[in-house]
């Protein structure tokens, strides 16, 4: 799931996950070419797992990468 938030911030023009909302990853999402490597399958079912929707899991990873954002490298061109 990292990977795949991690990827669509850096394809957006702020390369930043500061701005970064759950339907830019869920565009991305349906294009199966994007993130090849990203298992959707096992990310599906672990959001399942933990009992949340899957935009919502979303939601929470990007929260969370939020918190450690400088060590991430995805600060991307916006003023913190």
């Amino acid at each position: 799931m990292t990977g795949l938030v991690t990827a669509v911030a850096l394809v957006r023009p702020s390369r930043s996950l500061l701005d970064l909302e759950p339907s830019s990853v869920k565009k991305k999402w349906k294009d199966k070419a994007f993130a090849a490597g990203a298992n959707r399958g096992e990310i599906e079912k672990a959001a399942a797992e933990f009992g949340v929707e899957l935009w919502e899991h979303v939601g929470n990873v990007i929260i969370a990468m939020r918190r450690i954002v400088p060590e991430l490298g995805l600060v991307g061109n916006i003023q913190v």
